[in-house]
């Protein structure tokens, strides 16, 4: 028997914004359904409608039955009964969904007293027991914490352990791991199993994270433009898509295995409020036919297991490869062996302590060293916290760092004059991580690539010229330069602040999580556009990312940190094929794989706990409290030189570009 029942449903936003359009799925006890899509697909709007939670004004209409209970026109009084109780929700953002002057005990207890009537003591009782059923350390005490006084994968915890608090029937999980290190997102895949396991509830699990469905999902519904246009069940939808949409969005993903190249899909999502009349995403479909405009679609059977696609040319759909055509990367040919290329970025000893009070100070770079060669890209990985983007920021200055030192293109940044650091600026550049609050929203897109011309010296008869040549360059159209960056899509907002670090012919970018904030099928695109511009450029990155799946496509030399230290350098492919020190090992464990029957059978052990508080490093080894390879040494002195002596990175041998910071590399490798 379906536990929670859909049936044509449609969402309508003021004025007439048409965020779901006859949706139908069921989900059954114990079942997990995972929702994906892009941003935009109505995924979230549609979670919201399920919950009555729809904003003021919204039309809802159609059928969400709830064990045969109808919900969908019952006052909001009504269903504040049914919320926390018999269906509940884990939100995206925990820190906006948790009360900050309340702890996260007395908030877990707040909603079993509204709903089982309990006393006051049986439900902070109870909270500690939820707390410890999520996997929160020290559950009596931490129950008495704030939320501010937790890391983003516990505040995720609390809101599961409120959300099963009264043992609902079923539970919605709107991107649950979003924003999360892959470390992180594997233990609240975990925590969600296991509240899964001791309710029973059927789970709508919303994402646009495939991997991520591929090992918790029992069937998958793929969104688009509103509509449901595939449903399957989850080895038959990645093993046998047959919807074009379905199979791009396989297809674009970053593998950290890096068994294909990711195959972006050009165009964007169509308009919520003026969609085309034939099929969503035919205007973006590579095997499209003149009838794919005459009406909408409706899903058809295609498979075994309820496996259901909307297209009307699913003959051409049988061969993927045929869909969307395997791609190959752009490289230069030949590059010179990496000994003979010059420095274009050498970092040595860096250090970034903030003082804070009590003569404590945040330790958060401490003894960084690497380069980067022409030509090259260096892709520096790790947890949040880690100090990624403090090494980062510290080389953007230009000046003196508090410790160590910085060579740009041959010169010493501590030495540089206002004079020097600007014209050294023009060879330096940086994309950030979130486009649109890097750009200026009261700018035209040709105003902004035409700032660093004019700043630099740019004559103003030739910057016209130029802003189209590198609206071009990025992949743009003439019609953009005229547009503000809230009508660009994340995608051209990121091309457009790509154009922009490349205005003055600069030799080095730094790039912060260039990727991070946007869907996975404008990734590949992106990924696509930077591998082309180092190969036609002669362009060297420093890229700063926590996705190791994005990494693997781009980096030819990676650096994982640690708590402000390196833990682990060197040529990318053989990390990537055998990590040796313990952390990059947990780090590329807990990448999901896109492919269910993979991620099920392979044998994974999640990194224990967070990353400690930089503002008091241990004595020894920073990673040994989280450390699989410390817990398994046998011999008392070993075990005492990780507790005493913190490692300093060394060469493996002579014939490996590696250098690894563990006491006991040999024995991990």
């Amino acid at each position: 028997m379906s536990v929670l029942t859909v049936r044509d449903l449609h969402v309508t936003y003021p004025p007439d914004v048409r965020a779901v359009r006859g949706v139908s799925f069921e989900v059954g006890p114990g079942e997990v359904l995972g929702v994906v899509g892009e941003s935009g697909s109505g995924k979230t709007a549609l979670a919201l409608a399920v919950l009555g939670l729809s904003p003021a004004g919204a039309r809802v209409r159609g059928s969400v039955r709830l064990r045969g209970r109808e919900l969908v026109g019952r006052s909001d009084a009504a269903m504040s009964q049914l919320r926390g109780r018999d269906i509940a929700m884990v939100f995206q953002d925990p820190l906006s969904a948790l009360t900050p002057v309340h702890t996260v005990g007395d908030q877990i207890a707040e909603t079993i007293q509204v709903h089982a009537g309990a006393t006051r003591r049986a439900a902070r009782a109870r909270a500690v027991e939820l707390l410890e059923l999520v996997g929160i350390p020290d559950a009596p005490r931490r129950a008495r914490a704030y939320p501010h006084e937790f890391s983003g994968g516990m505040r995720r915890r609390v809101m599961i352990a409120m959300a099963i608090a009264n043992d609902p029937v079923a539970l919605v999980a709107d991107e649950p791991t979003g924003g999360l290190d892959v470390t992180v997102q594997a233990q609240i895949l975990d925590v969600l199993r296991v509240a899964r396991e001791a309710t029973g509830a059927a789970v709508l699990l919303i994402t646009h994270d495939l991997g991520v469905v591929a090992g918790a999902a029992d069937r998958v519904m793929v969104m688009y433009g509103g509509r449901a246009v595939e449903t399957a069940p989850v080895d038959q939808l990645y093993h046998r898509p047959r919807m074009p949409y379905t199979i791009g969005l396989l297809k674009s993903l970053p593998r950290a295995d890096g068994a294909v190249r990711p195959v972006p899909i050009d165009g964007a999502p169509p308009s919520a409020s003026d969609p085309p009349p034939g099929c969503p995403f035919a205007p973006r479909c590579p095997v499209s036919v003149a009838r794919c405009g005459d009406a909408l679609p409706e899903p058809v059977p295609v498979g075994p297991g309820g496996h259901r696609a909307a297209c009307v040319n699913l003959e051409a759909t049988a061969d993927l490869d045929a869909v969307f055509p395997p791609r190959t990367a752009a490289r230069p040919a030949e590059p010179a062996p990496r000994h003979r290329r010059p420095v274009v970025l050498k970092v040595e000893d860096l250090v970034r302590h903030y003082p804070q009070r009590h003569d404590e100070a945040v330790h958060a770079v401490d003894g960084v060293t690497f380069d980067v060669r022409a030509g090259e890209t260096l892709g520096l990985a790790g947890e949040s916290g880690c100090g990624k983007t403090t090494v980062l920021m510290e080389i953007l200055r230009l000046a003196r760092p508090q410790g160590g030192r910085i060579t740009v293109l041959g010169e010493d940044t501590a030495s540089l004059s206002a004079a020097d650091r600007k014209r050294l600026r023009r060879d330096l550049q940086v994309v950030f991580q979130d486009p649109f609050s890097s750009l200026d929203p009261r700018m035209r897109v040709a105003d902004i690539l035409a700032e660093p011309l004019a700043a630099h010296g740019t004559p103003k008869a030739k910057i016209p010229l130029r802003v189209q040549e590198l609206l071009g360059m990025v992949g743009l159209e003439k019609e953009h330069a005229s547009r503000y960056p809230r009508g660009l899509s994340g995608g051209q907002a990121q091309r457009v602040g790509i154009a922009r670090a490349l205005a003055l012919e600069p030799r080095l970018l730094l790039l912060d999580e260039p990727v991070a904030a946007l869907d996975v099928s404008v990734q590949a695109g992106i990924l696509e556009l930077l591998d082309e511009l180092r190969a036609r450029l002669d362009l060297s990155y420093l890229v700063v990312a926590h996705d190791l799946a994005v990494l693997r496509h781009v980096a030819d030399r990676l650096a994982v940190m640690y708590n402000g230290r390196l833990v682990e350098i060197g040529d990318a492919e053989a990390i990537y094929e055998r990590p040796v020190h313990p952390y990059t090992r947990a780090l590329l464990d807990a990448v999901p794989q896109p492919d269910p029957l993979r991620e099920r059978q392979r044998r994974r052990t999640p990194l224990q706990g967070d990353p400690p508080d930089p503002s008091a490093p241990s004595i020894g080894c920073r990673f040994l409290p989280r450390c699989p390879k410390f817990a398994s040494l046998r011999s008392a002195g070993l075990r005492r030189r990780c507790e005493t002596d913190d490692p300093s990175l060394r060469l493996l041998d002579l014939s490996v570009d590696r250098q690894v910071a563990c006491h006991h590399a040999k024995e991990a490798r």
